[in-house]
């Protein structure tokens, strides 16, 4: 199988889906490996680096996608700045596709590919099961976010994190507030922590008190609901009562706090308002709010996507596409979270696993010209009824 590595266009993606050192067993399993010229440049993983681990070079982007069978990739498909076409309609007519796709907000994308009976499998929808760990690529870029997050924080902060005793008199710490701990919180935790930081954390799933207790973090007592999760780990959507609940513990915790990170999300929905403009205002001046649900409406009333703003004197970092700041380590965790789940459903032995099989069911979006997940056949059915 020709297994196909573009070159992302997206404004500000500096990752790309396959990293030089992952080549040789890709070649081993009886892969050919195209690399689009400069796809790993933004990462730091030069066009030689490709060449010399075994990969072939192309240089026109319409070349690259006509030879690819199956295409590697981040970001999900954009309009392509040279060719002036989709990249969805790049893709070969029956190949295979795997990466990230918003199918929640791309659904022209999911439909384009079934035209085009396109294999489809989405990063964000691995399951969260044992054995699909090693491909989760939700969590380790998750994870890349929450460290980010708080160097973010570091950079408008006025102040140094740690408790300093010196000849000239004693500083204090700063308290951190980190609100949401899914795998980019708990990270945010340890990063904060690491930095010398007090640091007290909320989230309404009562599962995650023993892992921020672990990290060093205070856990905000608050009653909590029994259905604050799914089966599946994620954060359910709540009751605008208790929304408020949620409010009201978080403002009394502000007028002592110096940093709020804020990654509470709801998988394919909004995010939810956890920050008003009226609990900014109880912070103290210099304060800095960074929002990594920013892209899904924001956890912050104020807090807009891609922007820092400074409103009574907080400032707030709208984050977007934070792992993108760190590209080689995120393409690193990202690269083998794809290869894992390439080889999972291409092995080397070609016995495939079945349709049925829960990891390639609840991956796949399309295929042989339909979509096949339950939740976007839901919307398309929504979508044709409204």
């Amino acid at each position: 199988m020709k297994i196909g590595i573009p070159r992302e266009v997206q404004a500000g993606e500096t990752r790309v889906a396959l990293i030089p050192g992952l080549i040789p067993i890709l070649i081993k399993d009886k892969h050919e490996v195209l690399v689009e010229a400069g796809a790993g440049v933004g990462a730091f993983f030069p066009d030689t680096q490709y060449a010399q681990a075994g990969a072939s070079l192309v240089e026109d982007a319409l070349a690259f996608y006509e030879q690819a069978d199956i295409i590697l990739k981040v970001q999900p498909p954009q309009m392509h700045p040279t060719t002036h076409l989709s990249e969805a309609e790049m893709v070969r007519e029956g190949c295979a596709y795997i990466g990230f796709l918003s199918p929640f907000t791309r659904l022209d994308v999911i439909q384009t590919f079934a035209r085009r009976k396109i294999t489809a499998f989405a990063m964000e929808f691995v399951p969260r099961l044992t054995r699909a760990q090693s491909m989760d690529a939700l969590s380790s870029m998750s994870t890349v976010a929450g460290y980010k997050a708080v160097l973010l924080a570091t950079e408008h902060l006025g102040k140094m994190f740690p408790l300093l005793m010196t000849a000239a008199g004693t500083i204090t710490p700063v308290t951190v507030l980190v609100l949401g701990a899914g795998v980019a919180g708990l990270q945010a935790i340890a990063t904060a922590k690491r930095q010398g930081a007090r640091v007290e954390a909320f989230d309404a799933r009562p599962a995650v008190r023993e892992q921020i207790q672990s990290l060093g973090a205070t856990f905000i007592e608050m009653e909590l609901p029994r259905n604050a999760e799914t089966a599946s780990g994620y954060a359910t959507e709540q009751s605008a009562e208790f929304l408020k609940r949620e409010q009201e513990v978080i403002r009394a915790r502000f007028p002592g706090v110096d940093v709020v990170i804020s990654t509470a999300q709801v998988f394919g929905k909004r995010a939810p308002l956890l920050v008003t403009c009226e609990m900014v205002k109880s912070l103290r001046p210099g304060s800095v709010i960074v929002d990594l649900a920013a892209e899904q409406g924001g956890n912050c009333e104020l807090t807009r996507a891609g922007q820092t703003i400074l409103y009574e004197g907080v400032t707030i970092v709208g984050a977007t596409n934070v792992p993108a700041l760190l590209p080689m380590t995120a393409s690193q965790l990202y690269a083998h979270n794809v290869v894992n789940l390439f080889r999972y459903l291409y092995p080397a032995t070609g016995l495939q696993p079945e349709s049925s099989d829960a990891l390639v069911k609840g991956t796949c979006v399309t295929r042989n010209g339909q979509i096949v997940h339950e939740m976007l056949q839901s919307l398309v059915r929504e979508e044709v009824s409204g």
